[in-house]
């Protein structure tokens, strides 16, 4: 630490250096919720009256979400921001962040459940988001109303199609999937996104609910859902980088799909991610279980240089992996929707 010209204090050896911990890894990618409300009430993530919300002023403002990412990519060269939730969409002037982040030159991209995409997707695009992963876990429309606890399923699909026509490229699917619920979809969700244009990302189910509705018997893995595949079409693996979901493409040259295997293929060893709550909780690991509060540092006059030395204390002291499946695993306090996807 040193005073600058100004007499700011300023925190020397990180500009344009690697964000990276105590185990090599290089972090590059940032997750963003932006609200921890949502317009669904999916079964495994919430009860159906909903939860008490963040009230307004608890939420990070726009300008400090900016602030914020703006630190993370000038500084370490993050390349990648994703816009999460709750269900982003539901925050108003949503393409007002959008364009703010994206003036950042990086990677945007967005993930939702699609009900209200239809009439946005275009000003979104427009704004300057890339990509966009769209939640869906039932293309049937009664199995969706009982997941989801909504009858929303054709403005999903409809949202789908306007992502695509918007040129938000590529479109991704996310699907969770769970034993004795809709693990008899996986070829049906496959002929899905070769016949849309879209990649499918299934997703094994993960101990993020805060409660005790978890159980390894409930996951689908990644093996069950590669052998499913395979019997209608013939693929390939491809490099994954760092990518969360395993990658392949079809032999025929239509399509290709992904499975994001938390549970029974752990990838903690190539995590470049970091992510931020609506809250202003810096978190390195979905399943953290201790947090660094950004907001209070903002609204309490913080430095950038004193953001950048509590992001690298925090990336410092970030663990090898999460242990699920594992007796010393710790389930976060918060659910899926409070902690951001």
């Amino acid at each position: 630490m040193s005073l600058g010209e100004s007499g700011e204090t300023t925190y020397s050896g990180h500009v344009g250096s690697d964000l990276q911990d105590s185990f090599g890894r290089v972090h590059r990618d940032l997750r963003i919720s932006i609200t921890d409300r949502c317009n669904f009430r999916c079964a495994y993530c919430m009860p159906e009256e909903g939860m008490t919300w963040l009230p307004r002023e608890r939420l990070l403002t726009y300008e400090e979400i900016e602030r914020i990412a703006r630190v993370l990519v000038e500084r370490y060269d993050f390349d990648s921001i994703r816009l999460t939730g709750g269900e982003p969409m539901v925050r108003a002037n949503l393409p007002v962040l959008v364009e703010k982040l994206s003036s950042l030159g990086v990677d945007l991209a967005i993930t939702t459940n699609g009900a209200t995409l239809a009439g946005a997707a275009q000003d979104l695009a427009d704004a300057g988001l890339e990509r966009i992963n769209i939640s869906l876990d039932s293309l049937q429309a009664e199995r969706f109303f009982e997941l989801t606890r909504r009858d929303e399923l054709d403005r999903v699909l409809a949202g789908i199609d306007a992502a695509v026509a918007a040129g938000l490229a590529p479109v991704k699917i996310n699907a969770v999937l769970m034993n004795g619920i809709n693990d008899d979809e996986v070829v049906d969700f496959i002929e899905f996104g070769r016949e849309k244009g879209v990649s499918v990302r299934f997703i094994e189910f993960m101990p993020l609910d805060a409660d005790d509705n978890w159980s390894i018997d409930r996951v689908v893995a990644q093996a069950d859902i590669l052998d499913a595949i395979a019997e209608v079409h013939p693929f390939t693996a491809v490099a994954r980088n760092n990518d969360p979901a395993n990658r392949y493409v079809f032999d025929d040259g239509i399509g290709d799909f992904g499975v994001i295997a938390t549970v029974t293929d752990q990838f903690c060893d190539s995590c470049d991610r970091v992510r931020l709550t609506a809250d202003g909780q810096f978190r390195t690991c979905l399943f953290a279980t201790d947090e660094t509060d950004l907001r209070a540092m903002l609204r309490n006059g913080a430095t950038d240089d004193e953001l950048a030395e509590a992001i690298v204390t925090a990336v410092g002291n970030k663990w090898a992996g999460h242990q699920v499946n594992n007796v010393l695993f710790i389930r976060p306090k918060r659910s899926m929707s409070q902690i951001g996807g």
